[in-house]
């Protein structure tokens, strides 16, 4: 049975990724583990958004209790999901570095492929960062998911 580590946040129930984990649960038999980064994203605030901002809105960052409760409701939205179209999956919510979350579940479990699913190039901040190619340091292969710039409504 193939074990995949899935990581994401933002796009956990993007229809680029779902895509990919159910063609591979329908390819052979596999699992999935879902860690979810609790990643402070930045979030605008309308009680200041009301004022003039050269450049755009003024973007506030979460709080790092806000980024743990919003990846454990990404995370148990798509538990729900992916186990409706038949994967086998579990998941945690992770540290907020995305390396380290998935440098924990290594420790922990076994795995033979990583996917990694982000924003598209133009706003992602892990693509910025080289996550893909970080995780490659890792010893597995890894598959990288991005995710299209509109979603479907669900």
């Amino acid at each position: 049975m193939r074990r995949y580590l899935v990581v994401a946040n933002q796009t956990l129930t993007s229809d680029d990724l779902v895509e990919l984990i159910n063609e591979r649960a329908k390819a052979e038999p596999s699992e999935f583990y879902i860690v979810v980064p609790a990643t402070p994203i930045m979030e605008m605030r309308l009680e200041v958004a009301a004022m003039p901002y050269v450049g755009g809105l003024p973007l506030i960052p979460a709080s790092p209790e806000q980024a743990r409760a919003l990846a454990e409701e990404r995370l148990t939205e798509a538990l729900t999901q992916l186990k409706d179209v038949g994967a086998k999956v579990e998941g945690q919510v992770g540290d907020l570095d995305p390396v380290r979350a998935v440098q924990a579940a290594l420790k922990a479990q076994q795995f033979d492929e990583i996917i990694v699913s982000t924003l598209p190039k133009t706003i992602s901040r892990w693509l910025r960062q080289h996550l893909p190619c970080r995780l490659e340091k890792c010893g597995l292969p890894v598959t990288h998911v991005e995710a299209a710039a509109k979603q479907k409504s669900r």
